[in-house]
């Protein structure tokens, strides 16, 4: 083994990066390595414990439990770089997991000693492990949370279990592109798909040819069958990797309104997954909501379709979905929804004036939102070339966000109590006015401006065209730099809202009223952590919106991220879980939810949890305090 070659790659993978060139040698010095055809039991649930800790070269393995009333549970894949092992060294006499290799798979392998001599030696790599240990104690805590309130079977998680490359199907069918449309649909008809995979000169993926193509462009318009099939095939084509969970294909299908995903491992095509792979797992699928919304004309027919959204959560909560999943999922739900109450104002009102974004901010526009929260919305449009024009805009746009508001509240979304609503003619402005906005509210951060600014930078755009939000993002973040007053007020805000947690890591409860002992698990909990990550995404410039993705993007670029991020983000999953949680028992007993949970409600394992998550909360609200502290009062 050539040492040079493994100190380059251990150099590159959390913890070993962490060692100075020397310590890289010496631990290569004691490194070996093993490959693993496809398929070998490499530890095994119950067997000796592992005498290495493993390291992933190439390949891949799946992590699994056998449980007596669920059979084998896939706990997680691995694969290049992904470490694997640790639990079983140092947990006790046996192995708590069986790992397979999915595929050929090449491991480096460190002994015992060399890693225990790391976890003496090196305070970071021991924190490195501490801090792996604290994200499988919160995942256990997950797991009680859901075996708590729900019974379920392996099956019922498969969506979040099962990779896209176990259920595609593997033969898939290729033409030219150039042929025509009457050989495309004969190949289709001759060989029992609905799918047809076309292929550009060089041999490469170009577009798709669907039954619903040949539908939709061809018949119902009554083209002439032997143009080349190119002009009505879908293109670009979506794509998912193999090892994405079906999950993931969700939400690409909902997002794309697609139907079938090119499955692609390696750089090449191995595959295609299809809507109905997906709703053969699962009759009850999101998919066959958005297909439901997609099929609507009218705001009396939405309603209908809208009021079966809130089922989703409790069905994703059986399968044993992290919060931060769910709220993905019902995200594109209800992006549909609005986009397609936006289509039909645009119907009813006409062709706009001038190009528009609608643009939703707070939980909507962080993709956070579970069971419907208030309206949070604005509107973008192009800026006027004159005064005609623009009072032309502006009446159309009043009485089109109007109607939009209204439709939305029919469909269970509530108004805003602070009008922070489209119908608000001082939300719906030309871009130049949104820009001047941003401006004034940096430069001048009075309490307002700063209020304002907390509420709309959290914004991204829902439909319309795209690239108007994007100027205005563009407009923020050159704005942002070296703003450090302003960065002040913002730090002021994410630290005044303390967590519920006392000296002595006692629950800090409500002292009067209606929810008397009870803790505000949005206030007190979610928003800190919310704050926080923004601050440090304003700081950085970071055009993501939602909590977690500012979290992975601010990793390398921001110091108290790289430290507590991985944190901060199961702390978040946690608190939202058990809020969604219990939300969803009060909807369920016909009662208006609320964020006020009773500790004495919660499990051991959860106050434990719970207690960890708000101190680790109040411990970076004070690095935060010492960062900015001539600029805290």
């Amino acid at each position: 083994m050539i040492i040079g070659e493994l100190t380059e790659f251990l150099g590159k993978v959390p913890p070993f990066q962490l060692l100075d060139a020397p310590q890289l040698t010496a631990v290569a010095h004691s490194v070996s390595m093993e490959f693993y055809p496809k398929g070998t039991l490499i530890l095994k649930q119950g067997g000796k414990p592992s005498d290495y800790l493993y390291i992933i070269k190439k390949g891949g393995v799946r992590v699994s439990r056998l449980t007596a009333d669920e059979g084998e549970v896939t706990i997680d894949y691995r694969s290049e770089s992904d470490l694997f092992g640790y639990l079983s060294l140092f947990g006790g006499d046996k192995a708590r997991a069986s790992v397979v290799a999915v595929e050929d798979t090449i491991c480096y392998r460190i002994d015992r000693a060399a890693v225990r001599k790391l976890l003496d030696t090196h305070e970071g790599v021991r924190d490195f492990f501490l801090k792996s240990f604290l994200n499988i104690y919160i995942d256990k805590t997950f797991k009680e949370m859901h075996d708590k309130s729900m019974s379920t079977s392996a099956a019922d998680r498969i969506m979040f279990t099962t990779t896209i490359g176990e259920i595609a199907s593997k033969d898939v069918i290729t033409a030219p592109d150039s042929i025509s449309i009457r050989d495309a649909a004969g190949i289709m008809c001759q060989n029992k798909i609905s799918a047809l995979v076309l292929n550009d000169a060089n041999g490469l993926p170009s577009g798709i040819v669907t039954d619903r193509d040949l539908r939709g462009k061809v018949v119902a318009r009554g083209r002439d069958v032997n143009e080349p099939v190119r002009y009505v095939m879908s293109a670009p084509l979506i794509r998912s990797d193999a090892r994405d969970l079906c999950f993931e294909a969700v939400l690409k299908m909902i997002r794309y309104n697609i139907h079938h995903l090119l499955v692609i491992k390696d750089g090449a095509m191995c595959g295609m997954l299809t809507n109905h792979d997906l709703m053969l797992l699962q009759g009850n699928s999101p998919l066959s909501i958005a297909r439901d919304i997609e099929e609507q004309q009218s705001v009396e027919g939405l309603v209908g379709v809208s009021r079966q959204v809130n089922g989703i959560v409790g069905m994703l909560l059986k399968e044993g979905a992290r919060a931060g999943s769910i709220a993905r999922v019902i995200t594109e739900i209800n992006d549909r929804l609005v986009r397609k109450v936006l289509e039909i104002a645009e119907r009813k009102y006409g062709q706009p004036p001038l190009r528009y974004c609608w643009i939703a901010f707070g939980s909507e526009g962080r993709k956070e939102q579970t069971f419907r929260t208030d309206q949070d919305n604005a509107i973008i449009y192009a800026d006027p070339a004159s005064p005609h024009e623009a009072d032309t805009a502006a009446r159309y746009f009043s009485g089109f966000a109007s109607f939009v508001r209204d439709s939305l509240v029919q469909c269970g979304f509530p108004l805003c109590p602070a009008d922070f609503m489209a119908s608000n003619p001082k939300w719906c402005k030309p871009l130049k006015s949104w820009k001047k906005f941003f401006s004034q509210w940096i430069s001048e951060p009075t309490a307002d401006a700063v209020l304002n600014s907390v509420t709309f930078f959290d914004f991204r755009a829902v439909h319309g065209e795209h690239l108007l939000a994007e100027e205005l993002r563009d407009t923020l973040c050159v704005q942002l730099k070296d703003r450090k007053v302003f960065l002040g007020y913002i730090a002021n805000m994410a630290i005044k809202n303390r967590p519920p947690i006392g000296f002595l890591k006692t629950f800090v409860v409500e002292k009067s009223g209606e929810h008397k002992d009870m803790l505000n698990m949005k206030i007190k909990g979610l928003a800190p952590i919310v704050d926080l990550v923004r601050l440090f995404a304003l700081e950085k410039q970071i055009r993501e919106t939602s909590t977690l993705d500012r979290i992975r993007s601010l990793k390398g670029q921001h110091s108290l991220v790289d430290e507590f991020g991985d944190e901060l983000a199961q702390a978040f999953e946690f608190i939202m879980l058990l809020r969604i949680q219990h939300q969803f028992d009060q909807v369920t007993k016909g009662n208006i939810p609320d964020n006020f949970i009773n500790p004495d409600a919660l499990t051991n394992l959860e106050k434990k949890t719970a207690k960890e998550a708000f101190h680790l909360i109040s411990r970076v609200q004070d690095l935060v305090i010492e960062r900015y502290k001539h600029m805290i009062w």
